[in-house]
């Protein structure tokens, strides 16, 4: 189902039941039955190990719990939603803001919490109070509620992802599992006593290497523009929780609108971003309007969109007019994206230990020509960085005698060519070469291999497997249009092909365009023809796995495990090499090299049959 498709079928509410264990630790701590969290009915199944899911944020659905004026018919299509598109969405949890009721009776509450049945089992949640739900002027030790018996620590019972709640009930916490790690959600009374405080600084200390987002009702209000400030509650927990506790990135407030947002620097030095989330003054008083922030852990981004699903559901010709302007917010508080580099914002807390160097022998399958590595194991110990001299010899550790000797051109100078522990994630090793090469005047240095080298004649008719890391500068100075990665020097003229841009292109090389763009160009060794592969454009400051796999008819180039768009359909079988030296870091033109390689080169591998992704040096499943 498309996140955007009308929203059709009503879903069955199941019976409601739960029950709370013993206390222990100071918190009521809930137990689920083993296997009672499984999605039911029509729900889609969450995949917890993805690393795009998201977090959907409701705030104050007072309006629609008004009295005699209550119409909880848009908040049962926003729980429709969230459960009908839970898997595409691959919705982990959805957090309400406070202020459920406008008056906090025990019908407007009996009401709310019988429309929230409709997510048990389905999509697990948390809800806490606002000063509308509960005695306005009493912080969290107020004692009984109609509130606190409809939506205290019972209710979350069941849920997988309930941790437990404070002693008096109205505080709570979940940790998620999302994006292949855990998460914990802190939902906090509209006035936290100062036993709310210690409780919540007790779950912090209990999970100090999981990610926190605070969510509570009275956080921070905006002006006109959007700039949110912290209100005198808030100031209060930033001062006593969030500031000094860096696991806090994300707190979440509703109470005030119009929405807004802020980022503040906490004692850690790090960002924190605060946002306000409110709709209640809009139409039908906000008709269940949600937001959904969607993590990307792989783009180090969460995007966010704010909508109402009961509107979306409508037919577009019999919305209302003022349903029409309010299905979807656009500006810039309710719709934009957060660039977070997660693993470094989190690694005050949670560093991700970095995986050991596999040893050759790991990476080296049947069919492996040439291995090459600059690290001790390649290059015979030695400094881990500095200069490497010309006459250094880079070994070829599947034994097949293709070692490679390094050497600069046009008599340049030692820093064209340095060792450095810069290195991809994945790399086996954790090591590479730093290249400076460049245009006006020609400079570079290059590694190739000997004159009698057996990669040198070798056509690969059976098919290929050609891999290497490349990291480009940032910033990208200087002029490296068609610089080359790897080659096999001679003329394809002389290999007996018509068909290219110049009989003096080498018979293979991988090029770097000025656009950034990878491109592959091969004279295989059976037909007279150049199918050549182009990518997009490569960011630069980033590690990039390329890997070029040949099937003995075709070829096709991936970039970080993914396959791209521009592959040739046009038949190449083998590599038309001309007994001429394999090179890394430049590529001929009429057997001549002028500018080398820009960059950063890690592990170089040769295989001489076609491997999948999850046989690439950096596995991908």
């Amino acid at each position: 189902m498309g996140r955007r498709r009308l929203l059709q079928a009503a879903v069955g509410v199941p019976a409601a039941g739960a029950a709370v264990a013993a206390t222990g630790a100071g918190q009521a701590q809930a137990q689920a039955a083993p296997g009672s969290w499984e999605p039911v009915g029509r729900a889609g199944r969450f995949d917890a190990e993805s690393p795009r899911f998201a977090l959907a944020v409701l705030p104050d659905t007072q309006y629609l719990f008004d009295a005699d004026s209550s119409d909880p018919a848009p908040l049962r299509a926003t729980f429709r939603y969230l459960v009908e598109s839970r898997a595409e969405a691959n919705v982990a949890f959805m957090t309400h803001l406070g202020d459920v009721t406008e008056h906090g009776t025990e019908e407007e509450i009996e009401l709310a919490a019988g429309t929230f049945r409709a997510l048990r089992g389905k999509v697990p949640y948390s809800v806490l109070a606002g000063n509308h739900d509960i005695p306005g002027d009493t912080d969290d030790q107020r004692g009984d509620s109609a509130y606190l018996a409809a939506f205290g620590p019972e209710r979350y019972a069941s849920m997988e992802s309930f941790g437990g709640a404070s002693p008096d009930g109205y505080n709570s916490y979940h940790v998620l599992r999302a994006g292949g790690r855990e998460w914990l959600v802190l939902a906090l009374d509209w006035r936290l006593s100062d036993a709310g405080v210690r409780w919540t600084q007790g779950v912090l200390d209990a999970h100090p290497r999981l990610p926190a987002i605070l969510t509570t009702h009275d956080l921070a209000w905006a002006d006109e523009e959007g700039r949110a400030r912290l209100s005198d509650n808030g100031t209060r927990l930033w001062e006593e929780l969030i500031r000094g506790n860096d696991q806090i990135f994300l707190a979440l407030g509703g109470h005030y609108w119009p929405p807004g947002r802020t980022v503040l620097t906490n004692d850690a030095g790090h960002d924190v971003h605060v946002h306000i989330t409110n709709y209640q003054d809009r139409y039908y008083g906000g008709a269940g309007m949600i937001r959904l922030y969607s993590f990307d852990l792989a783009r180090k981004a969460v995007d966010v969109e704010t909508f109402a699903p009961w509107f979306l559901a409508r037919d577009p010709q019999e919305r209302a007019p003022l349903a029409a302007e309010t299905v979807e917010l656009t500006g810039d508080v309710d719709r934009f994206s957060l660039g977070i580099d997660f693993a470094e914002r989190f690694a005050g807390f949670a560093a991700v230990p970095p995986a050991a160097p596999r040893p050759p022998r790991e990476v080296m399958p049947r069919g492996t020509v040439a291995y090459w590595r600059f690290d001790a194991d390649g290059l015979g110990g030695g400094a881990a960085d500095g200069p490497l001299p010309d006459g250094t010899v880079i070994r070829d550790l599947t034994g097949r005698g293709n070692d490679l000797t390094a050497r600069r051109l046009h008599d340049g100078g030692q820093e064209l060519l340095l060792r450095s522990v810069e290195h991809h994630d994945g790399q086996p090793a954790h090591a590479s070469l730093r290249f400076d090469g460049g245009q006006a005047p020609d400079r570079g240095a290059i590694l190739a291999t000997a004159a009698d080298a057996p990669l040198n004649s070798w056509k690969f008719t059976r098919g290929y497997t050609i891999e290497t890391f490349i990291k480009l500068p940032r910033p990208f100075e200087g002029e490296h249009a068609w610089m080359g990665i790897l080659s096999w020097q001679g003329r394809n003229g002389d290999a007996g092909k018509t068909t290219g841009w110049s009989p003096d292109e080498p018979t293979c090389s991988l090029n770097v365009t000025g656009e950034r763009f990878l491109q592959f160009v091969v004279y295989p060794h059976v037909q007279d023809a150049d199918p050549t592969s182009w990518s997009h454009a490569l960011e630069t400051g980033r590690w990039h796995h390329i890997a070029i796999v040949n099937d003995g008819r075709r070829t096709v180039l991936y970039v970080e495990g993914s396959k791209i768009a521009r592959n040739p359909t046009q038949a190449s079988t083998g590599i038309a090499t001309l007994g001429k030296p394999f090179t890394i870091g430049g590529t001929q033109s009429n057997e001549r090299f002028g500018q080398g390689f820009y960059g950063w080169i890690g592990d170089t591998r040769i295989v001489s049959r076609k491997l999948g992704p999850e046989e690439f040096l950096t596995p991908y499943a």
